[in-house]
Parts: C-alpha cells; structure tokens; sequence
C-alpha cells in the first residue's frame, strides 16, 4: 500500500505543478483503491461531538468524552471507520495510549492541529506533529482562520494582513512536516475561497502540504459546493462530509449543517470527485449540532473583502436559497435540555452514518 500511496501522491504533485487552476478537474490517472480500504465507514470529526466533547452535563446516556481515547471508542460502538481530533497537549505516552486503543479498535486516526504563528511556536508544533505520528495519524488537518472572514475582517487591508500571516504559518510548518512525512491538510475554513485556497496549496508546492475539502462551509462565501470540490479534490489529504440546510433571513440567509441527504449538497458527485483524486481519501463526518449560522450578505460590512465578487453571485445565491429553502425549521439547539441536546446531537450523527452507508456506499 505504501508504493501505491507514494506513486499517487508524487504523480499528483506533479500535475499540480504544471497545470493551471483551470484544469484541477480533468482527469488524471491514479492507483485503484486498495481493496482493504473500499469498505471503511465514515469517520467522525470530533467537531461532530460539540455538546459532548468535555460535558459538564453529568448524562449517564451521553457520558463526557475527556479525551481522544473515549471519542474512539465510542466511534467504534456505533460503527464509524475512524476520528479526526486534535493533537495539541499529547504527551509522547499519551500519544502510545492512542495508538494502542485505535490499532484495537481498527479505525483510522487524523490529526487536527495548530499551525505555528512565529518561530518561537515551530518546536511546539514538530512536537505535536510527532505525537500525532506516534498515535498512528497519516494526515494532519489545520485551519488559517478560527473565525469567518466575513466577521474577522472589516477592511481588505485587514484581510491582506491575515493573508500575509497565515502564508508565513505555512511556510513555517512546511519543513517540519516534510522532515517527518506527514500531510499537513488545510481546511477551507469559512476564510478562503476555493481558488484563493488553491493558488495557496499550487504555490507553496510541497507533496506534504495539501488541503481538508469541506463540503459546505463556503456557500457562507457564495460558493457553489460542487464547484468548490472540483477546484480542491485535485490536493485533497482529507474531507469534511456535511449537508447543509439554507433558509433566508432579512439580512440574508441562515446556514446550518443538517442531516445527510436533506439539504443541498450532491453528496454522491462529491464523494465521486474526492475518490477520482485520492483513491484512498477517507470520508469524516462533520455533523455539527448548533442554532444556525447567519450570512448577512444583505448587509455592507460583509462585502469588505469580497471586492471581486460581482453582483450577480448575490442574486444567485438569494435565488437559490429560495429555491431550495430547507423544509420546516432549520436544526438548532436554543432552549433544549443539556440533555435534550446530548440526545439531538447523537441523533444526527448515527443517521449521518446509516446514509452514509446506505446511500454512499461508505461502509
């Protein structure tokens, strides 16, 4: 398996490398799936688990998870293929307890992890990059942005500024991973667009660096979510499985993650695009449990570092939310129990993954 992933990752590196933007959706021949991976279940990002994640609820039905062991092994009871988690904090016997409980429990481990902001932070990010390396994770998932850019960012001097500095995280964290040959996945994070993403990953042109395809997030910047996989699949390491659910609002249109198989995204076209690329990705559920998320496109502020998006792409948006506005109330958690919400939120997930299943062929 290893010769195979090594041929598929140098033989993509290449083409990114000499194709433009234009072209990542051609096509490009890579390994078939190795057979042991074609039946994995879709894994569960521990984003997923908001509610549970550290509960200070007490639930005896829905217990805290403290730690990446307990999220596995709950994984593995309800018959997800694997987690995604962070790794910050993860002392080197940590790191072992881990690999020991996941190599049990045969599911798949992904990292999330902080990118280094100064020089002074590298030594703390190669040590975590090794605690996740020793727990057996292949692929390290991190974010440019915590927040959304149309919230963070009011001028586009601002926006430039966060650009410059997230380009220096990279360049920081590139040598490391490349010195222990671990992927370094960065998410579309409600931050980038997927061609700014794109020229990002194309330009730093390391095989060890390349992005978490989220299927949703940026239709909170106006994006078609199948346009947005066909740019990114060509460098994708891993995924963000979720659907998502719009409604309209005065000042623009909610968003919320949703069940799979009830919003708006094709589903089957964007798993079909991530195995065209990466034979052996693995599909991770991100099925976040909260009260809606407002896109305020009706308002000035949000158009502050969009200055190339024209008119046109509002209209269509606004058009398409009224086209396919979510039936009923959109999912959100103000004024349930903590219980209430414990229960809501496993819900969602365990019918995530019977869709999954039955619907995708994942599993």
């Amino acid at each position: 398996m290893k010769n195979a992933q090594s041929y598929f990752d140098s033989g993509r590196r290449d083409f990114l490398k000499t194709a433009g933007l234009g072209v990542f959706a051609m096509n490009f021949s890579f390994p078939e799936i190795p057979e042991a991976m074609a039946g994995i279940p879709m894994g569960i990002v521990v984003h997923s688990y908001v509610a549970r994640w550290h509960s200070k609820a007490g639930s005896s039905a829905y217990p805290s998870f403290e730690n990446a062991i307990d999220l596995i092994k709950h994984c593995k009871e309800i018959g997800a293929g694997g987690v995604q988690v962070g790794v910050n904090g993860w002392a080197s016997d940590f790191a072992k307890k881990v690999r020991d409980v996941r190599e049990k429990s045969d599911l798949y481990l992904e990292g999330s992890i902080r990118l280094p902001q100064t020089s002074g932070q590298v030594p703390l990010f190669e040590k975590e990059v090794l605690a996740g390396k020793e727990a057996g994770a292949e692929v390290l998932r991190t974010v440019c942005l915590n927040g959304r850019r149309y919230e963070n960012f009011h001028s586009e001097k601002e926006f430039l500024e966060f650009k410059a500095g997230a380009l220096m995280a990279l360049s920081l964290a590139e040598p490391i991973v490349r010195k222990h040959q671990m992927k370094l996945a960065v998410e579309n994070h409600k931050d980038w667009t997927a061609s700014e993403l794109a020229e990002i990953i194309l330009n730093l042109g390391s095989e060890w660096v390349g992005v978490t395809v989220d299927f949703g997030n940026n239709v909170a910047l106006l994006e078609d979510p199948i346009t947005v996989i066909e740019t990114l699949a060509p460098m994708a390491f891993s995924t963000h499985v979720k659907d998502m659910g719009v409604q309209e609002y005065e000042q623009g249109f909610l968003l919320s993650e949703v069940p799979l198989g009830t919003g708006i995204i094709d589903l089957k076209k964007a798993v079909e695009l991530c195995k065209k690329y990466n034979p052996s990705i693995h599909f991770s559920l991100e099925m976040i449990t909260r009260d809606p998320l407002e896109i305020p496109v009706m308002e000035s502020g949000y158009w502050k570092t969009f200055q190339d998006i024209p008119e046109k792409e509002l209209a269509k948006i606004i058009m398409e939310v009224r086209g396919k506005s979510y039936p009923g109330e959109l999912p959100k958690v103000e004024g349930l129990s903590d219980e209430q919400r414990l229960a809501f939120e496993e819900n969602n997930i365990t019918s995530c993954l019977s869709f999954s299943k039955k619907s995708l062929g994942i599993g």
